[in-house]
C-alpha cells in the first residue's frame, strides 16, 4: 500500500504544480475561449487543465517504472506502451480541441484510434463469467473493449460543465475501484499486490487530488477535453486490466461478483454521466443536430434549473456516485443483504437531497400559510 500512496502523493503534487504554471501561462498569453451563453462562469477561464494532469500521469509512470515494486507491471511486451501512446493521443487531441475547437468527427476518430491502440496492446476484456470464463475471440474482445473505452471517455467529457464536477466524480469512483482492485489482487495473487489496474487507479486519484484545488468554485482553470478524455481513458484502462487478474479457480470457488465487478463498477459509477450522454445524443439527433453539438440541457444544467445552486448540483453528482460505487464495493466485501440495506438507506438520502429544492419550497409555503 505504501507504494500506491507514494504514487498518489507524487501525482497530486506534480499535477498541482504544473497546473499552476499552466494557469499563469494561459492567462499571460490569453489562451482561453470566449464565454458562451451556456457557460456557468462569468470571467474568461483557460481550459487546458488536462496538461497539468497529463504531466502528473507521465511523471508518476516514469517513477513507477524505476521502482522495483512495479517490475511485474512494466514487463517487456506488456500493455504499458499502448497505455502511454493512447493517453498521449487523448491529451494532445484534447488540448488542440480546447484551443481550436476541432470538428467532432475528428475528435471521435482520434478517440477510436487511441482506444484501438490500447486494446491492440492488450488492454481489453480478458474474462467474464459468461459460459465459463472466456469472452469469445480476440476480435470480439477487441471490438467490445474499444466501444467501452470510447463510451466512457465521452460520458466523462459530457458532464464537464460545472466547477469541480468531473474531478470529484472521478475521484470518488476511482478511489472505490482502487480499493476493489487492490483487495482483488490480495485474494487472487497474495504474493504480488502490484497490478496495472491498481497503479493506474492510484495515478488517477492523484491527478484529481492535484487538479481539484484549482478547479473548485470559482475555478481558476477547467480540465477541458484534454483532461476529461484522459481521465475517461485511464478509468477504462483500469477496469479492462482487472479482467486479466481474474483466476478461473478463484471464481469457481467463490461467487461470481468479483468477475462481474470490473465491468459493473465503472459503468455504475458513471451511471449519471452515461445517462446524460445518452439523452444528449438522442436529443440532438432528434433535433437534426450533431450528437456532439453543445447545449445547456445536460443533467447538471437541469439540476440548477430545478433549484440547486452550482455547488448543490455538484454535490448531487457526488452523492449518487458515492452511493452507487460504495454499494457495488460492498457486494464484493460483505453479504448481499448488507449491501442491499446500505444501498436502500443511501437511496432514500440521495433522493431526498436531489429533491430538496422542491421539498424546501413546499415547507416554506406551508409555513407561510400557517
Amino acid at each position: 500500500m505504501r507504494a500506491y500512496l507514494l504514487m498518489i502523493a507524487l501525482t497530486a503534487v506534480v499535477t498541482f504544480v504544473v497546473t499552476h504554471f499552466v494557469i499563469k501561462f494561459t492567462l499571460k498569453y490569453k489562451i482561453y475561449p470566449e464565454i458562451r451563453s451556456r457557460d456557468s462562469h462569468s470571467t474568461p477561464t483557460p481550459r487546458l487543465g488536462g496538461l497539468g494532469m497529463f504531466a502528473g500521469f507521465l511523471v508518476a509512470m516514469g517513477v513507477a517504472a524505476s521502482l522495483g515494486w512495479f517490475k511485474t507491471v512494466f514487463v517487456q511486451g506488456g500493455p504499458i506502451l499502448g497505455v502511454l501512446i493512447a493517453a498521449s493521443i487523448m491529451a494532445i487531441l484534447g488540448a488542440l480541441d480546447d484551443v481550436y475547437d476541432l470538428d467532432w468527427t475528428l475528435k471521435l476518430a482520434g478517440q477510436f484510434v487511441a482506444a484501438g491502440i490500447l486494446s491492440w496492446q492488450g488492454v481489453q476484456i480478458v474474462s467474464l463469467p459468461i459460459g465459463g470464463i472466456t469472452i469469445g475471440s480476440f476480435g470480439m474482445s477487441f471490438v467490445v473493449s474499444v466501444f467501452l473505452t470510447v463510451l466512457i471517455m465521452n460520458a466523462v467529457n459530457f458532464i464537464d460543465g460545472l466547477d469541480g464536477l468531473v474531478a470529484g466524480v472521478v475521484l470518488i469512483g476511482t478511489s472505490t475501484f482502487f480499493v476493489y482492485s487492490y483487495l482483488l489482487a490480495q485474494k487472487t495473487t497474495p504474493s504480488n499486490y502490484f497490478s496495472l489496474a491498481s497503479l493506474i487507479s492510484a495515478i488517477v486519484i492523484g491527478m484529481c487530488l492535484g487538479f481539484l484545488p484549482h478547479n473548485w468554485r470559482p475555478a481558476k482553470i477547467f480540465m477541458g477535453d484534454s483532461g476529461a478524455l484522459l481521465l475517461g481513458l485511464l478509468m477504462t484502462t483500469s477496469a479492462l486490466s482487472v479482467t486479466g487478474q481474474l483466476d478461473p479457480a478463484f471464481i469457481a470457488q467463490s461467487n461470481l461478483m468479483p468477475a462481474f465487478l470490473p465491468m459493473i463498477l465503472p459503468l455504475a459509477i458513471l451511471v449519471l454521466p452515461l445517462l446524460d450522454f445518452t439523452l444528449a445524443v438522442l436529443r440532438r439527433l432528434r433535433a437534426g443536430k450533431s450528437p456532439f453539438a453543445a447545449d445547456r440541457l445536460h443533467i447538471h444544467h437541469r439540476l440548477q434549473d430545478f433549484g440547486h445552486g452550482h455547488l448543490g448540483s455538484v454535490i448531487v453528482f457526488y452523492v449518487w456516485t458515492l452511493l452507487i460505487s460504495a454499494t457495488c464495493l460492498l457486494l464484493f466485501l460483505a453479504p448481499a443483504e448488507y449491501a442491499i440495506a446500505f444501498g436502500s438507506i443511501g437511496l432514500v438520502f440521495a433522493l431526498a437531497y436531489t429533491a430538496w429544492p422542491v421539498i424546501a419550497k413546499k415547507l416554506q409555503k406551508k409555513g407561510a400559510l400557517n
